[in-house]
């Protein structure tokens, strides 16, 4: 009896590609309801192990504690704010009808005071290119251009961490307690590698899938692998 491809082990679900919630330390959402500024000061940098980026613990007016997300030249000692009446500087969170065109950010809300959603990993950031009316366009890490409401708010600078991918896993045992730490299923076996009852890239006089690897978008989750409802495939591809 063959194995379910990743493609069905995904649907089903399951620990295997859930990432593990007990690690994170906090869900480093923006204080606030957008209509009051909340300040702070950071008195920590920390290592949070389900993230790519360090985490500032920041000590607020009232004396309670809260983690939120570290940008470049983070340090202890800064004083931090959330709220429309927050500076323009590194750190601080503001709406995004009140930053300024061709200033970074990161951290940016989905919808207003949804804490954070966008642009949370090491090392990326977000630019702020035009605005119209009440929607402002942010220009994302991948290039393309994303329109939010005015009232998102978005954390000015760079998020730390970044250069992580720089250096060498060495040995497959780094790279096997990072991918842990993720939904992901590691280490990947290659389709065609495996026996024909396993993958329908499998078995074989040689390793090659011995079928179209383009598939319609209804195709089974038992046949649902390669370039799944493809616009265009070959050397004409751009």
């Amino acid at each position: 009896m063959g194995h379910r491809i990743t493609t069905q082990n995904r649907g089903k679900g399951g620990p295997t590609y859930r990432v593990p919630s007990h690690r994170f330390k906090a869900a480093l959402k923006h204080l606030g309801s957008g209509k009051t500024t909340v300040r702070g000061s950071v008195i920590d940098i920390e290592h949070d192990p389900a993230r790519s980026a360090p985490i500032a613990l920041v000590r607020l007016e009232d004396g309670t504690k809260t983690y939120a997300l570290a940008t470049e030249g983070t340090g202890v000692g800064q004083a931090i704010a959330w709220g429309p009446e927050a500076e323009v500087r590194n750190g601080n969170t503001l709406p995004l009808s009140s930053i300024p065109t061709g200033i970074y950010v990161c951290n940016i809300e989905a919808r207003p005071n949804d804490g954070g959603k966008f642009v949370r990993s090491g090392g990326v950031q977000a630019m702020v290119t035009d605005r119209i009316g009440d929607n402002v366009a942010v220009q994302m890490p991948s290039g393309s251009v994303k329109w939010f409401n005015g009232n998102c708010r978005a954390t000015i600078g760079i998020v730390a961490g970044g250069g992580r991918g720089e250096k060498p896993f060495v040995k497959a045992g780094n790279k096997y307690h990072k991918m842990r730490n993720t939904a992901s299923n590691w280490p990947r076996v290659r389709g065609v590698a495996m026996n024909v009852i396993d993958h329908p890239f499998g078995g074989g006089g040689h390793q090659h899938p011995g079928r179209p690897k383009t598939v319609s978008r209804g195709t089974s989750p038992g046949r649902k692998i390669g370039h799944i409802a493809a616009r265009r495939t070959g050397a004409g591809k751009r």
